[in-house]
């Protein structure tokens, strides 16, 4: 499939505010994805070309965050490891699904990820930590499932991660938050590879988007505000909306 200015036009622009929308509230892959789709990519092509926007932006805050101290080192070297192996095995699982059955899996699981997402209510209160081994276990387990629903789709990933590694592991949310972007960062990694071996990303289109997302996430993070982020629902709403009617209208005209 040659690429065309128009899904250029399409793609780069709304990941960008993709960007811009994760670095306000998060759930920026809630728009990254469907504009691969929306732009008339194949399923398979969007999520594997969507792996390396996702990846470049996640390095460079993985950076960030190792900088101010928020990474635990064995910690996340461990769950690093799982969440390869994790990622690798979704995104293989994802090449064997049919384009037509991911389409109508992604009806039903993007609109419901949006929901949990967006619904989901700030980590407002510190646990008592676990023992090592007890928090060395739960965020394995954590990495290697997060990271084959990663590998597999994507969107959303990093907030249930945040949710859960403050929930069940009881991290602290520095510390949350910097084992996720480890998490992220290796699962994006690891899918990105599979889709590359089956020639399912278009790495000019994927690159270019790469640099509008960081953009926006820059941007999205410069302009923050208590009211900025009652924008991001109506936003996401309505990317959603378009890919809907536009995976619906591909479904049933063949």
């Amino acid at each position: 499939m040659t690429i065309t200015w128009i899904q250029f036009l399409i793609v780069c622009p709304l990941v960008f505010l993709g960007g811009f929308v994760d670095a306000i509230a998060g759930g920026g892959g809630l728009i990254s994805l469907p504009a691969y789709i929306i732009a008339g990519l194949p399923v398979h092509a969007c999520i594997g070309t969507n792996k390396i926007s996702s990846a470049m932006g996640t390095t460079l805050t993985t950076y960030k965050f190792w900088k101010n101290g928020y990474i635990r080192p064995k910690l996340s070297l461990l769950c690093a490891v799982f969440a390869l192996i994790g990622s690798a095995a979704g995104a293989n699982i994802a090449m064997l699904v049919s384009d037509r059955i991911f389409k109508i899996i992604l009806l039903f699981v993007l609109p419901l990820t949006a929901v949990y997402v967006f619904r989901s209510k700030a980590i407002d209160k510190e646990r008592e930590p676990l023992p090592p081994g007890k928090t060395m276990f739960i965020c394995g387990a954590l990495a290697l499932v997060i990271g084959m629903y990663d590998g597999f789709y994507g969107p959303g990933t990093g907030t249930f991660l945040l949710l859960l590694l403050t929930g069940l592991a009881h991290l602290d949310l520095n510390s949350a938050a910097g084992t996720t972007k480890v998490i992220n960062l290796s699962t994006n990694i690891a899918a990105l590879v599979t889709y590359l071996f089956n020639g399912q990303v278009y790495l000019v289109l994927g690159l270019t988007a790469g640099l509008f997302g960081i953009a926006g996430n820059y941007l999205g993070a410069r302009s923050f505000t208590a009211k900025g982020s009652k924008i991001v629902k109506p936003l996401i709403g309505a990317v959603l909306a378009v890919f809907f009617v536009r995976v619906v209208y591909e479904m049933i005209t063949g």
